[in-house]
């Protein structure tokens, strides 16, 4: 079977798998959808590209400290939308929100720029798509929320698992379908080697490039002297800026795992792990780490280890979630899934990631995309547009309550590896029960004058 007619049936098969979980909104011709972006790097532009995909999207505007990047980003933006105009470019996002020009904001910055711009844009009266996790802290995600119901703002975050074509038939005919029967307990993780190894000799300290405004780029984090892992798209290797591997990474299984099985908060959080082997590396965030997700009825677990090799065979299963059920083990991954029945012992159905070159040959070619999540993408754009559709009947299969579970899930994880120490987090109250050292840690210091959301103020 040649590679098109592979996709083309494969894209029979899930568009009905799919279609369960979003409607595409249907626009007039005339219909413009006004989008504008703040950070412009890597995964804003991918995420953006997808929305032209799907709807009759407009970039109005791009934002992005960084001049040279926000130029690059609005010349391909204008080969790309209807229009073929340039968006207009702001090197300071409050200039941009100020502006009110636009229906959507799409926030992509590093974690530590996630809360305050998308929680100014919902004041402003704007809808908000921002990046997976929802910031830095468990207070920060707690406002994003408060903000989005106040001003009554459709918020979809980026942890687009959910919308996921093959992801969606797992959860709907194998787990849904009862072929697991009762879900026993589940394993998440990644082995993929994602820690930077740079060390301070190959990286020293140096002068932010002339074209970086470093001081609005740090903004609310400690600021630390800048290297070139810092800018672009090294800064995850820092706490500071991040959440680490956890937030990066876990945040998209869990919340996965969350989607597949409805569970909502964890009981309980416990974490442990460092920096175990990878010393002498700039990075401070950890190499290895375990946590644990208790609710009711089984445990989530959690395994990064960004060294050596997975026991895993299939580079597939390299990020993975697990679930193993009383009729069988049924195994995710972005790129896909297999179901094992005790009975047989073997994979008795699999499906891989939809691609779509059919119908999008832009994404064979295009810098940088994640082709595997290409779909996924641009169904989540749809499952966001319809619920702006329907605004206050139906909320988008991320919205913000259910990415605040899951991203402060991995802050509160994060949190008891720092401590060293067992969480039991009261979402009712939003405070860590009997522990007042970690309820100090719910809300990150920020670095003056920049002030930290409060949920009751916003």
């Amino acid at each position: 079977m040649n590679r098109r007619k592979f996709l083309k049936q494969s894209s029979t098969v899930l568009a009905a798998a799919a279609a369960a979980s979003y409607v595409p909104t249907t626009f007039a011709a005339e219909q413009k959808l006004r989008v504008g972006l703040i950070g412009a790097g890597w995964y804003g532009k991918s995420s953006l590209l997808r929305a032209i995909q799907v709807a009759p999207v407009e970039v109005v505007s791009l934002c992005d400290v960084d001049s040279q990047m926000a130029t690059e980003a609005a010349e391909l933006i204008a080969t790309r939308q209807a229009s073929k105009q340039k968006p207009r470019i702001y090197s300071d996002f409050r200039q941009a929100i100020a502006a009110k020009d636009v229906d959507v904001m799409m926030v992509s910055t590093p974690d530590h720029w996630h809360a305050v711009p998308a929680i100014a844009a919902m004041q402003a009266g704007m809808d908000v798509y921002c990046e997976k996790p929802t910031g830095v802290d468990v207070i920060e995600s707690q406002a994003m929320v408060a903000a989005a119901r106040k001003y009554n703002r459709v918020v979809q975050i980026n942890t687009q698992r959910r919308s996921t074509p093959h992801l969606i038939e797992a959860r709907d005919e194998i787990i849904k379908a009862g072929l697991l029967g009762k879900v026993q307990r589940v394993e998440i993780g990644v082995w993929w080697h994602m820690r930077n190894r740079t060390t301070a000799a190959q990286a020293p300290d140096i002068q932010p490039p002339a074209n970086l405004d470093y001081e609005l780029w740090t903004g609310p984090a400690p600021k630390q002297p800048f290297n070139r892992i810092i800018h672009p798209r090294g800064w995850r290797a820092y706490t500071e800026y991040g959440n680490g591997i956890v937030g990066d990474m876990c945040v998209h299984m869990y919340d996965m795992i969350r989607w597949m099985l409805d569970l909502e908060w964890p009981q309980r959080i416990t974490s442990w792990g460092g920096i175990l082997n990878d010393r002498n590396a700039r990075a401070n965030i950890s190499d290895t780490q375990t946590a644990i997700f208790q609710h009711a009825d089984f445990d989530v677990t959690w395994n990064h280890r960004t060294w050596g090799k997975s026991p895993e065979p299939d580079n597939d299963f390299q990020w993975f979630g697990t679930i193993y059920g009383e009729k069988g083990v049924l195994k995710c991954s972005v790129f896909r899934y297999d179901w094992i029945p005790y009975s047989s012992g073997k994979v008795e159905r699999t499906r891989k990631a939809l691609l779509e070159y059919d119908k999008h040959p832009e994404d064979e070619n295009e810098k940088d995309l994640e082709r595997h999540v290409a779909s996924a993408m641009r169904g989540h754009w749809r499952n966001y547009l319809n619920a702006r559709a329907n605004r206050g009947s139906v909320l988008p299969v991320a919205d913000i309550e259910q990415a605040h579970i899951s991203s402060s899930s991995c802050f509160l994880a994060n949190m008891s590896q720092k401590l060293g120490r067992t969480l039991e987090f009261d979402p009712a109250t939003h405070t860590v029960k009997g522990d007042a050292e970690a309820n100090q840690l719910l809300a990150r210091p920020y670095r003056a004058p920049w002030v930290h959301p409060d949920p009751k103020t916003v």
